[in-house]
């Protein structure tokens, strides 16, 4: 643009102080046209770096999903391929289901039985209760019994045998009777351990049961969203475990966003809602319309690494790193494929001097074009 410029204004030149003589060409006039462009190229430049910041670093970027299993176990089926792209609950790769499956006929087996156990238990609670209700009736009627026979003994009406005989009855009665208080105690203790609604056993062997069908429905891996799969190696045969030390394969979201680098000192005048403009090497020529979403007030210098030692600043102060920009690509242009990676430059318009945004419109435009010119030597 500045050469565009320069060669307009040389034009000029030539026809006022060559072509046409109107001025004369003299060391005077010579001076003047020497300054006049080298001062206002300048001024020019300066004021649209404030009111028009331009980067050279713009970049595309993905979110990228390691994906580890949640369980263990071979590996049976990998239905997608390298770089093939799946939509969000697409089957990614299966793991034999076999020892999880038996786990929870195993704990399916379990639960039954503890529930039929504790159906068990409350038959046995009623009949202690059945039980304990009969004896205390019967150790009512001998108590009356004694009492009469000691009246009858006392009158000297009554026979000592028969009372003795009565004694013992109450006796064995009580002693029967604890003894079916005792076993209704420990029926009630086994059914009173209970966790929510259910027995403690039963519970347990539910919250088991649970964690099973967890891991058998996780034998089978779905896409996150809508993605490709990248740098594809898992195989049938293949195990694969659930410490998440190795990923199985790395896959790449359709959500991606786009930032655009610039020093510090050139977003004093940037807001949330500034247009901008963006033109990526992967799409020469072309210019994709973006507004400001927001700057991120944050880099690494920022950062003090968490340990015991004293920061160091070095012999000569850190370097001013950026600040990156964060950009909503417009609804227009919100459909074209963006490359994870895929790096350009690009501008922000501010509210202020909207006159000369022009000028930055030209030169970003230039610049789209010359990323048609492929410069290698083989």
């Amino acid at each position: 643009m500045e050469a565009l410029l320069l060669g307009i204004y040389s034009f000029f030149v030539w026809l006022i102080f060559i072509k046409l003589k109107w001025l004369p060409w003299n060391t005077t006039s010579q001076v003047t046209v020497v300054i006049i462009p080298i001062v206002a190229l300048t001024a020019l430049i300066l004021t649209l770096n404030i009111v028009a910041p331009s980067s050279s670093d713009v970049r595309v970027i993905r979110y990228v999903v390691q994906i580890t299993p949640e369980v263990r176990g071979l590996v049976s089926e990998v239905p997608v391929q390298g770089n093939q792209h799946v939509n969000k609950g697409d089957v990614l790769f299966r793991i034999d289901p076999t020892r999880h499956q038996l786990e929870v006929n195993a704990l399916t087996a379990q639960l039954a039985a503890a529930e039929g156990s504790v159906v068990e238990l409350n038959e046995q609670l009623r009949s202690a209760e059945s039980r304990s209700d009969s004896v205390r009736s019967q150790l009512e009627l001998r108590r009356l019994r004694v009492q009469q026979n000691r009246e009858l003994v006392a009158e000297g009406a009554g026979d000592r045998f028969a009372l003795e005989q009565a004694e013992a009855d109450v006796a064995q009665l009580e002693a029967e009777l604890q003894a079916n208080v005792a076993a209704e105690a420990q029926v009630r203790a086994r059914l009173g351990a209970t966790v929510g609604d259910d027995q403690a056993e039963v519970a347990r062997i539910r919250a088991d049961l649970a964690i099973a069908q967890w891991e058998l429905d996780n034998t089978t891996f779905y896409a996150p969203a809508d993605g490709t799969v990248i740098n594809l190696q898992l195989r049938p045969g293949q195990l694969a475990t659930a410490l998440g030390l190795q990923p199985l394969m790395s896959f790449v979201e359709d959500e991606f966003q786009v930032i655009a680098l610039f020093k510090q000192n050139e977003l004093h005048q940037v807001q949330p809602g500034d247009e901008a403009e963006i033109a990526l090497k992967t799409y020469p020529g072309r210019i994709i319309k973006a507004t400001v979403d927001s700057i991120v007030w944050a880099e690494g210098q920022g950062q003090i690494a968490l340990n015991g030692t004293v920061p160091q600043t070095g012999a000569e102060p850190l370097p001013p790193g950026r600040f990156a920009v964060r950009l909503t690509i417009a609804e227009a242009d919100r459909d074209l494929f963006l490359a994870a990676g895929a790096v350009g430059h690009g501008a922000i318009y501010t509210e202020h001097g909207h006159h000369i945004h022009i000028m930055r419109k030209v030169i970003l435009r230039v610049g789209a074009y010359l990323d048609y010119l492929i410069v290698k030597l083989h």
